[in-house]
């Protein structure tokens, strides 16, 4: 039996709220007085974060500890850039592409399609997952670049009907994760096409600049198969016939094992500073900035920008702030001073929510009943946690993992 969703009131946001009602919460591991770290701008909204007795929080003490001593962001590694470069060049011999990269218009994506065709002289094959929400910005980045260095382009565009199901019963989940039938798309689309053309390397654009601080697990919790299919099978309507899936057993050993495919990070190898980045793609290619990180996907944008605040109290903007604080982008003022304010435009956040509605299938009123729903959490549902805990924590005493990722 299912356990029953437990609810407390919400955390105070600035988030607009057209709903009076005391909206349902997930309830935090340790329940605390409200505190932010006094280095970053993390709080009691992350329920497991720790500080010291200076008031620092456990994800700038493990930057320190784990993260600054191996990073600099002034020096780059050209020469194991370049041997990397080799060795892909010369897994590709004899073959159309010597890469794939996904690529989603935004500055990560964008930058390292130049990085792999400018700088590591690869012949990378554009990959691009249509979930079907990307705004035209993203669409139009996407062409600028692909046509300013003459690249070669391939789109997968997914089942409407499947995906819009699959994303309903997310949010009738009551779970904080409802983007996860885009990302586990994207990339399960991306992983299942390597293998089945026999591209070897897979170029990805997370990096260490933009993402030391990750979003915490209970805010967004992905890639569990099991745990999907069980809240489609509770919540769905349609079976998902061509929806792209892999799970964490196919992803970690047989495509890494056994088909032997790699993931690279070419941007952990250059001087990565993302604000001169967004200014040399623009003034090269014509590259418009988006809003905030993400913001490129108008699903994602409501996601992150409304429901995830609204309904929980999570604000994707405090890892993604503390981030740059880290990597000496930003300043803590500044991060808070911007925290005051929306994610983004109130007004457009109800145009996104009846945009989003109507393509879904429901109406307005419908949605603001299954957001103000109560909230559920992972547990409430069949997953594979443990086996995920069990694979970060294995990274982390390798040292392939340093974030400081906890369950």
């Amino acid at each position: 039996m299912r356990k029953r969703a437990r609810s407390i009131v919400p955390v105070t946001s600035v988030v607009y709220r057209k709903s009076k009602l005391l909206m349902p919460i997930y309830v935090p591991k340790i329940k605390r007085e409200f505190q932010r770290c006094t280095q970053c701008v993390m709080d009691t909204t992350d329920s497991m974060i720790v500080f010291d007795e200076e008031g620092v929080c456990d994800h700038c003490r493990n930057f320190e500890r784990n993260i600054k001593p191996y990073w600099d962001p002034t020096k780059e590694n050209r020469e194991e850039l370049e041997k990397v470069a080799a060795q892909i060049r010369k897994d590709g011999e004899g073959k159309d592409y010597d890469c794939i990269l996904g690529m989603s218009g935004g500055a990560d994506s964008s930058y390292l399609a130049y990085i792999a065709k400018e700088v590591m002289h690869l012949r990378p094959l554009i990959y691009v997952v249509d979930t079907g929400w990307n705004l035209n910005v993203a669409v139009e980045n996407i062409e600028k670049i692909v046509k300013g260095m003459d690249l070669d382009m391939y789109t997968d565009v997914i089942n409407w009907k499947e995906m819009s199901d699959f994303q309903l019963s997310m949010f009738k989940s009551g779970i904080s994760s409802c983007d996860a039938p885009q990302d586990h798309a994207i990339f399960s689309s991306l992983y299942n096409y390597a293998v089945k053309h026999k591209i070897k390397w897979v170029l990805t654009g997370s990096n260490n600049s933009t993402e030391f601080v990750r979003p915490p697990v209970e805010w967004i919790y992905m890639n569990d198969l099991r745990m999907y299919k069980d809240i489609h099978k509770k919540f769905g309507k349609r079976p998902m016939k061509t929806y792209p899936t892999c799970g964490i057993l196919k992803y970690r050993l047989l495509y890494k094992y056994v088909y032997g495919m790699k993931r690279f990070y070419p941007l952990d190898y250059v001087v990565y500073d993302k604000a001169k980045a967004e200014e040399f793609l623009h003034e090269k290619y014509g590259w418009t900035k988006y809003e905030n990180k993400h913001y490129e996907n108008v699903f994602t944008r409501f996601f992150e920008g409304y429901y995830l605040p609204y309904k929980f109290g999570f604000d994707t903007r405090k890892n993604v702030f503390s981030t740059q604080i880290l990597a000496g982008t930003m300043t803590r003022e500044e991060a808070l001073e911007k925290l005051k304010s929306n994610p983004y435009d109130t007004d457009q956040m109800e145009q996104d929510k009846e945009y989003i509605a109507k393509k879904l299938g429901i109406s307005v009123e419908e949605f603001d009943e299954i957001i103000n729903a109560p909230a559920h959490i992972p547990d409430d549902y069949k997953n594979s946690m443990w086996m995920i805990r069990l694979g970060v924590k294995i990274s982390q005493l390798l040292g392939i993992e340093k974030r400081n990722m906890r369950f």
